[in-house]
């Protein structure tokens, strides 16, 4: 089972794909090498031939037939294999053939005669020239293609020669990589089913090397930290859910339990029932904002986008929190920038982002207090702020109060449930826009807050002034 998943690894694979390359290029490098070899061979043996009967030509008819048989014997032979001359009528005088090939013009040209042309003389082919000589007669020189064929035989033998040392080292190597590699391969899997089993603090291996295994073991246990650190927020999450509806169910319980345990007249009733009602309200707004937040992140909201003018959208707020900023004895206004500012978004959302914090706003600034809202350009960015003269958020808490249900020490007293900032932030985090936090300017003697609204440059419609 190893072995077949040995031979069916990606590394084995690549290997044996490298070494199918290497076989084909020394074919190419062969075929390419042999046909210039053979092209320069058969240059080399006209060149032999021509020069030889251009010598020979200037013999006398006693010296030539002399020489002639000579070469018959001699060393010379290894380089001229075929020497003959014949008279006019094309008949054996002296040399190695008894017969005149068939096809054979004395033009003084070069000529390749096959077996069948030599009357059984020769059993390979060859080159040859004739050329008239003194006396009438004909000089036939002939060269046969051994060379070419030993010249094949020995760059074959090399090729294999090198080729298979080379190609038994590339499987070798190939298999050794691939053992490594599904080794490694072999640790994740393990590490996997670990975690599947339920050992969520379990990681992939990953070691020292720099390599693609290595990299996406880098990769998968970064997703294995984010999906630990969600599962620990959606775990928190619950927790909290449970509490905060487990009081407001708790009370409704107490209540509906004194009032069929108790004789209360029909005023009592009616005060039970409406602080009943009360606290179910509390906890169907704790599940209502759970699923706004929930489809907010899941982007189901960004078909309604279109151009809101954040002038507008302040002169609303201020028109609808203003009698009860005015109530609680707090001055709210607007600050608005050079121009009108227009940005692309979901006009309602965003409504609902300005009111949670205008109203937050309003909720935690004490009496004769101020709340500002500000809207301006900074740079390429549209800004909307949020300004109070409140109670402020400490630096080290300025993170956690976006996370649901988190509420600090000092707001615990004021009615709510914590999620007004998470939904603020899933509503910007859908606009592609950011939340910050930072102390109030407003008043050097009050803490107060900054909470600022950056849309960016790709959300900013230009208006042209």
């Amino acid at each position: 089972m190893i072995r077949n998943e040995l031979f069916r690894t990606a590394t084995f694979r690549l290997t044996l794909a490298v070494v199918a390359a290497m076989i084909g290029s020394a074919a190419l490098q062969f075929f390419f090498g042999y046909s210039q070899a053979s092209v320069f061979e058969a240059r080399r043996s006209d060149m032999l031939l021509l020069r030889e009967a251009g010598i020979l030509q200037r013999e006398t008819p006693a010296e030539l037939e002399q020489q002639v048989r000579d070469r018959a014997t001699d060393d010379l032979r290894i380089i001229m294999n075929v020497t003959t001359l014949f008279d006019t009528q094309q008949h054996y005088i002296v040399g190695d053939l008894h017969s005149w090939p068939t096809g054979l013009v004395a033009d003084g040209h070069v000529h390749v005669i096959g077996p069948e042309a030599m009357g059984g003389g020769s059993a390979t082919v060859l080159r040859m020239v004739a050329v008239s000589v003194p006396g009438g007669r004909y000089l036939v020189l002939g060269r046969s293609r051994h060379m070419r064929t030993e010249l094949r035989l020995m760059m074959r033998h090399s090729m294999l020669v090198s080729i298979v040392p080379t190609v038994l080292f590339a499987l070798v190597t190939g298999i050794i990589l691939s053992h490594r590699a599904l080794s490694r391969v072999k640790d994740m899997h393990e590490a996997i089913d670990r975690i599947m089993e339920g050992d969520l603090h379990e990681r992939l291996p990953a070691g020292k090397q720099d390599d693609d295994l290595q990299r996406l073991a880098g990769s998968v246990n970064r997703m294995l930290d984010r999906l630990e650190q969600l599962l620990d927020e959606i775990r928190d999450v619950g927790n909290d859910i449970a509490h905060d509806l487990r009081t407001p169910l708790a009370r409704v319980r107490a209540r509906l339990d004194r009032a069929l345990n108790a004789d209360h007249s029909a005023a009592a009733l009616r005060n039970v029932i409406s602080r009943t009602i009360d606290d179910l309200d509390q906890s169907f707004s704790i599940i209502t904002a759970l699923l706004r937040i929930g489809e907010i992140e899941n982007g189901r909201r960004r078909a309604g986008f279109g151009t809101v003018d954040l002038d507008t959208l302040v002169t609303d707020i201020v028109d609808l929190y203003e009698p009860i900023a005015e109530t609680k004895g707090i001055r709210l206004s607007h600050v608005a920038g050079d121009g009108p500012i227009q940005v692309q978004g979901d006009r309602d959302l965003l409504i609902e982002v300005l009111a949670n914090l205008v109203d937050n706003a309003i909720k935690f600034t004490p009496e004769r207090g101020w709340v500002e809202i500000r809207t301006r350009m900074s740079g390429d960015c549209a800004l909307l702020q949020v300004v109070d003269t409140g109670i402020g958020i400490p630096a080290e808490e300025r993170k956690a109060v976006m996370g649901r249900f988190y509420r600090s020490d000092k707001s615990r007293h004021i009615p709510g449930s914590g999620l007004g900032l998470s939904l603020v932030s899933a509503i910007l985090a859908l606009h592609h826009a950011r939340l910050d936090i930072m102390p109030s300017r407003m008043h050097d003697s009050l803490p107060g807050v900054t909470m600022s609204i950056i849309f960016p440059p790709s959300n900013v419609i230009q208006t042209g002034n």
